[in-house]
């Protein structure tokens, strides 16, 4: 028994000798790595700041919005107002009387203009937008202020 306790401190003695020389080359390769690559980092950086004088010239792209006709204006005024919550798409159409055919009150018909400003990108202004009562109303609109006429 007492062969077999000192065996188990041998190894156990053996087993941490082992843990910290093994530990040694591993750190060592690790320090040896990071510092590789900082001196790889500051050569890239190095190479950044001297090249600095080369400036390209600034050239801003524009993009033109896709053409809209008197369809395209249609199906997304019906197209947000179908996404519309209180608004039944059975019920929509365009001559649908947003207060007294699909049932909206006041607030809903703001929501529904706050939607149609998203959609096409421009806002609408309260005095016009009291006047927007049906889709139709809206797409001739969004077409007079868009200049689409065909």
């Amino acid at each position: 028994m007492a062969g077999l306790a000192k065996s188990i401190r041998v190894v156990t003695r053996q087993a941490a000798l082992l843990r910290s020389y093994s530990t040694r080359p591993a750190s060592f390769a690790l320090q040896k790595w990071q510092k590789s690559q900082n001196d790889l980092l500051h050569q890239q950086n190095s190479y950044l700041t001297s090249n600095q004088r080369h400036v390209l010239p600034l050239v801003r792209s524009y993009s033109a919005k896709p053409p809209l006709s008197l369809k395209l204006i249609t199906d997304r005024v019906l197209l947000v107002l179908q996404l519309y919550d209180k608004i039944e798409p059975t019920k929509l159409k365009l001559e649908s009387h947003f207060i007294n055919d699909l049932g909206l009150d006041s607030l809903d018909h703001v929501e529904v203009i706050m939607a149609m400003e998203d959609e096409f990108g421009f806002e609408i202004p309260d005095s016009d937008a009291e006047k927007l009562l049906r889709p139709a109303d809206i797409v001739r609109y969004v077409a007079d202020k868009e200049d689409v006429y065909a």
